[in-house]
């Protein structure tokens, strides 16, 4: 029961986050907004991290951190700039593609040559993001997946699915509740590091946050905290994939945003795209 209630509440706050985000896009530049995000939400996980006897975890661990940190930070930043371009309906259905590049990279690294199944999933997938891309007057061709708020979604995509097996190792050698100060610890540490970065080779960009993004920030970091919690919660009663197949159905509640908030357009055509993308991912993810 406890298990249902955090996938459910996952699902929500993940959508709910990704449309602050892009409201909040486009007012400021997305480096400050997870900056803020994160900082905030390690203000939060202060007090509970005194009472952890952080001595007992290995380097092997907290390099399990590190990399988890810095892809979940790079992911969520790439994230934030796809969204500040691209439609809520659109993007959020991308995220599909994650089994596909999951089978592509296990042909390419393992030498595991996917079954009948999974090709002809891959193929609905491709199929459902035809009717989910092929919309505001666009043909679907190739070179859509080149286009900036797609090619930004993937690449996001790449990082989160990399992002989760550390999850996971970290999550067994400490605890979920362990993982979540760490993931908001660590995603804060990462966004200062890409600002300093950002700022000696680009555009200077100031650490104040407008007046009238505090709010907009502040329940971003209030539905990343949920998010994490519950992801963390399920992915330790159950396996990752499970878990991933049970959160692609986030992408209808996006869907619902793009279209309620947004007014974006042929959403019935998006709809049915999606839904074959979603009944495809998890057909690959549960096996």
């Amino acid at each position: 029961m406890l298990t249902s209630i955090a996938v459910i509440l996952r699902i929500i706050s993940n959508s709910v986050a990704n449309l602050y985000q892009k409201i909040a896009s486009e007012k400021e530049s997305s480096i400050i907004i997870n900056l803020y995000a994160y900082f905030i939400m390690s203000v939060l996980c202060v007090i509970p991290a005194f009472f952890v006897d952080w001595a007992q975890f290995t380097f092997e661990f907290w390099l399990n951190v590190l990399f988890a940190g810095m892809l979940c930070t790079v992911g969520t930043v790439a994230l934030i700039e796809a969204l500040k371009v691209g439609e809520l309906s659109v993007l959020a259905p991308i995220n599909s593609y994650k089994c596909i590049i999951g089978l592509l990279s296990a042909f390419v690294l393992l030498g595991e040559l996917p079954s009948v199944k999974e090709f002809l999933c891959m193929f609905f997938i491709v199929l459902g993001s035809y009717f989910v891309l092929e919309t505001g007057g666009e043909r679907f061709r190739l070179k859509l997946f080149l286009r900036r708020d797609i090619s930004l979604r993937i690449f996001a995509l790449l990082c989160s699915g990399v992002e989760a097996s550390f999850l996971k190792k970290i999550i067994v050698l400490s605890s979920y509740k362990i993982s979540l100060i760490l993931w908001c610890f660590s995603g804060f540490v990462c966004s200062l590091i890409i600002f300093a970065v950002y700022n000696s080779f680009g555009k200077k960009l100031s650490v104040s946050l407008p007046v009238n993004l505090y709010k907009d920030c502040s329940i971003i970091a209030f539905m990343l905290i949920i998010m994490q919690l519950t992801t963390n919660y399920v992915f330790s009663k159950m396996s990752v994939g499970v878990a991933l197949s049970l959160f692609q159905l986030s992408s209808l509640v996006s869907l619902y945003f793009g279209y309620k908030v947004y007014h974006e357009k042929e959403i019935v055509k998006k709809l049915v795209g999606t839904v074959i993308m979603i009944v495809s991912a998890v057909i690959i993810l549960v096996g």
